[in-house]
C-alpha cells in the first residue's frame, strides 16, 4: 500500500507545505491529491517569496496591480489570495465530504504584526472575508499578542491555524485562547462551530541543538517534544471544559505537525513524518519529504497517548544545559523574525518586480 495512503486511513491528514502557480497550472497539486492522499495545504511568506522570485508566472498580475495603484503587500495579497483560492477549490470536495474536518488551506496574517493584536484580528477579518473561501484558515503566530488576536478572530469566527508553536506550554496557551473564543461564542448565542489548527514545529529543535547534546539525543528533541504536545491535546480532548464545548457543537482543534523536512542531511528523510504518526493530527510537509514518505516511507506506531518517553528527553536535554522552556521560547521568537524576513524580503521581490515591469513600460 501507499505508505502515504496508508498513514491516512491511520486518521493522520497529509498536508502539502507549498503552493505556486506552476503547482497549479501543471495539475501537480491536483496530482498529490489524487496520487498521495494530500487533503490540505499550508504557505508562509518564504513560500511565496521562493514562488515569485523564481518564477515570472505572477509577472502580469503585478502589473495590473501596478496600474491600480497598489503597494506592493496589497499585490502581495491579491496574488496570495488568487492562488489560495484555487487550491481551496480543488480541496473542496474533501472539505464537504469530511463536514469541514479536512480540506484546508491556509493564508498567513503579515508578520509584521506580530506585536500588534488590534491590527492582527483586523488583518484576519478582512482577509478571511476577502478571499470568499469557507475552507481557508488564517494563520496567527501563537505569540503573547496572537493569543489575544486567536481568541478574538474565534470569537468573529475566522478559522485560524495558529502557528510558531514548539512546547507543550505553548500549545497549551493557544488551545486556551481557542476555547476561550467558543465559549464567548456559547455565551452570545453564536454557533460554535469554528475550525483551528495548532501547529507545532519539530525540526527547528534539533537544529537548534546540533553539536551541543549527546549523541544519544540526536534528532530526538523535537519529536520528544511534538509528542507532549500531542499528549495535552488528548488530555485536553477529555476535558470536562472541552467535552461542554463539544456539547454544543465545538469541533477539536486538531494538532498540526509543522516543519518535518528533515534538515539533517545524515538522518532519513522521513524521520519525523514516521515519528508522528498519530490519528486526528495533520502532518504538514514540503514537497520533497511528500513525495519521499510516498515512494519509501514507513508508518511507525502511533504516539503515545501519554507522551512515552518524551519527558524523560527533555530532562536529559536539561541535563545537557539547555533549558528545554527557554529554548522554545527563543525558537518560537526566532522563527517570528525569521518569518518577518522573509516577508520583507517577498515585497523586496514585488518591487523588484515592480521596476522591471515599469521599465518594460
Amino acid at each position: 500500500m501507499n505508505p502515504a495512503l496508508e498513514l491516512h486511513q491511520m486518521g493522520q491528514s497529509l498536508w502539502l507545505d507549498n503552493i505556486t502557480r506552476q503547482l497549479l497550472d501543471g495539475g501537480g497539486l491536483a496530482a498529490h491529491i489524487e496520487l498521495r492522499s494530500v487533503t490540505g495545504l499550508t504557505s508562509n511568506p518564504t513560500i511565496f517569496d521562493k514562488a515569485i522570485e523564481n518564477s515570472d508566472a505572477y509577472d502580469s498580475d503585478i502589473a495590473a496591480g501596478m496600474a491600480e495603484g497598489r503597494s506592493s503587500e496589497e499585490i502581495f495579497f491579491g496574488l496570495a489570495i488568487s492562488d489560495l483560492r484555487r487550491a481551496a477549490d480543488l480541496f473542496r470536495p474533501v472539505y464537504e465530504r469530511t463536514a469541514g474536518v479536512d480540506g484546508w488551506v491556509s493564508l498567513e496574517v503579515s508578520p509584521l504584526l506580530v506585536d500588534d493584536a488590534t491590527n492582527t484580528i483586523a488583518a484576519a477579518i478582512t482577509l478571511h472575508h476577502r478571499a470568499a473561501r469557507e475552507n481557508l484558515y488564517i494563520k496567527i503566530p501563537g505569540t503573547k499578542a496572537g493569543l489575544e488576536a486567536i481568541e478574538e478572530s474565534i470569537f468573529q469566527g475566522v478559522p485560524v491555524n495558529v502557528t510558531l508553536l514548539f512546547s507543550e506550554a505553548q500549545y497549551r496557551a493557544a488551545a486556551e485562547a481557542y476555547m476561550t473564543g467558543l465559549e464567548r461564542r456559547v455565551a452570545a448565542g453564536l454557533p460554535p462551530d469554528v475550525s483551528s489548527v495548532a501547529s507545532v514545529f519539530v525540526s527547528r529543535w534539533d537544529s537548534a541543538v546540533k553539536g551541543k547534546v549527546p549523541d544519544d539525543l540526536h534528532d530526538r528533541i523535537g519529536i520528544a517534544a511534538a509528542h507532549l504536545a500531542y499528549r495535552s491535546y488528548r488530555q485536553l480532548l477529555n476535558s470536562d471544559r472541552w467535552q461542554r464545548l463539544a456539547n454544543c457543537g465545538a469541533r477539536a482543534q486538531r494538532i498540526l505537525f509543522a516543519s518535518t523536512s528533515t534538515k539533517d542531511p545524515s538522518s532519513p528523510d522521513i524521520l519525523y513524518i514516521r515519528a508522528l504518526a498519530a490519528p486526528h493530527t495533520v502532518d504538514t510537509m514540503p514537497e520533497e519529504t511528500l513525495v519521499a514518505f510516498a515512494e519509501h516511507g514507513e508508518v511507525g506506531a502511533a504516539l503515545a497517548v501519554d507522551g512515552g518517553d518524551s519527558q524523560q528527553v527533555l530532562i536529559q536535554l536539561a541535563a545537557a544545559g539547555i533549558d528545554p522552556l527557554a529554548l522554545a521560547s527563543q525558537l518560537q521568537l526566532e522563527g517570528a523574525v525569521s518569518f518577518s524576513k522573509s516577508w520583507r524580503s517577498l515585497v523586496n521581490c514585488i518591487d523588484g518586480k515592480r521596476t522591471e515591469v515599469g521599465r518594460g513600460a
